[in-house]
């Protein structure tokens, strides 16, 4: 069995792996990658490497197997994550011709768990708004009322904002680069004008990271909320209000209305209804 203390190792990397992960990482900026994702595989590629304790033609799929099998504390998101990117990179330095095999072909696929909805309730949400600090409290409204990623709120900037004659609109830019149009709320589209910057600027320029936003709006809400549960929030009463899924993925940004489905939550009364119609009964 792999060695289980691997999360431990501080080894430095060798040149090796510096120059090939180097490699990667440009092409991945010169394919015009967000600066997030770059840094996410930079992360995750140095502390693979490290664990692994050998030079990168020495890798094998036997080895990739056993250090994945080690990992038993990992979530299955970070699982499909690291499988993600062992399969980008190594298969990547295969086709270069750094490798003469790529080990990481032969990873088996991570299934995705189907996640259930954990919308914040409405009277947590009420009561951590009005004793949250103004950048707390702007960040989570753009959460759950307009329904936007925590790096999507980090990079708002005022020139994003345009008036189409029926009101303001918003220039997201999204997960894995994408961007969307969609409609905002006119005192949070007022916010963001006054800004005449970024929204929330960070201190040495820029804007602030996303992690900073997410664990500002984690420190303000209670009891383990988190701010993607007020996306499931906004994505809940969207769709209670209209029914209409593809609007609501639109506005999430999501890929497939499948991914939109999984932020929707389905009240006990609505359960109710249901059950009652089918067996005839009024609810």
């Amino acid at each position: 069995m792999w060695p289980l203390a691997y999360d431990s190792v501080t080894t430095q990397l060798t040149s090796d792996w510096v120059e090939l992960i180097d490699g990667y990482l440009t092409e991945l900026a010169a394919a015009g990658r967000p600066e997030t994702s770059i840094r996410l595989r930079r992360n995750q590629l140095n502390h693979m490497t490290r664990c692994l304790q050998m030079p990168p033609e020495e890798v094998s799929t036997r080895v990739l197997l056993g250090w994945f099998a080690s990992q038993g504390r990992w979530a299955r998101e970070t699982r499909r994550s690291y499988r993600s990117a062992a399969r980008s990179f190594f298969g990547w330095a295969h086709q270069q011709g750094y490798l003469p095999n790529d080990p990481a072909a032969g990873l088996p696929v991570v299934g995705q768990r189907a996640g259930v909805p954990r919308p914040v309730p409405d009277d947590v949400y009420a009561g951590a708004l009005a004793s949250a600090r103004p950048p707390a409290a702007l960040m989570m409204r753009l959460a759950a009322e307009v329904g936007l990623r925590r790096g999507e709120i980090a990079r708002i900037h005022s020139n994003d904002l345009a008036a189409d004659g029926q009101g303001f609109l918003l220039l997201i830019h999204g997960k894995g680069d994408k961007e969307r149009l969609i409609p905002i709320p006119d005192d949070l589209a007022w916010a963001v004008k006054d800004a005449g910057d970024w929204l929330f600027p960070g201190r040495n320029g820029g804007h602030v990271t996303p992690e900073w936003v997410g664990e500002l709006c984690a420190n303000a809400l209670p009891n383990g909320w988190t701010l993607h549960a007020l996306r499931h929030l906004f994505a809940t009463k969207a769709y209670a209000a209209t029914h209409d899924l593809r609007a609501v993925q639109i506005l999430l940004g999501h890929s497939s209305p499948s991914v939109t489905q999984r932020y929707v939550a389905v009240g006990a009364a609505e359960l109710r209804a249901v059950m009652a119609a089918a067996n005839g009964r009024q609810p």
